[in-house]
């Protein structure tokens, strides 16, 4: 299972997947060009609630409708240097679902 990682450098906020960028996704939806963020609820947290998403559900339009609220839920609560795993990814979207 994938583990997705989040922190920031002196370049700016960074995220990877298993030690590899995460692709942005602007093919699928551009809500900020200036990239990713997280710990608030924005257009920053929503590119990478997207990115997040689309990499681990490999369902662009599924990724498109959840992206906001999964942004909600979780993107605006992480903290500056987070870790997710695909399970964890898992176990909020059927706390979204169950809602």
């Amino acid at each position: 299972m994938k583990t997705y990682a989040g922190g920031r450098s002196l370049d700016g906020a960074v995220v990877t997947v298993d030690g590899a960028t995460l692709d942005p996704r602007f093919d699928l939806a551009v809500f900020c060009r200036a990239g990713f963020e997280w710990t608030y609820e924005g257009d920053g947290p929503r590119q990478l609630a997207l990115a997040l998403l689309a990499d681990h559900l490999g369902d662009p339009a599924r990724a498109r409708a959840l992206a906001a609220p999964f942004m909600r839920a979780v993107v605006a609560e992480l903290d500056n240097a987070w870790e997710l795993t695909g399970a964890e990814i898992d176990a909020a979207l059927a706390a979204l679902d169950a809602s």
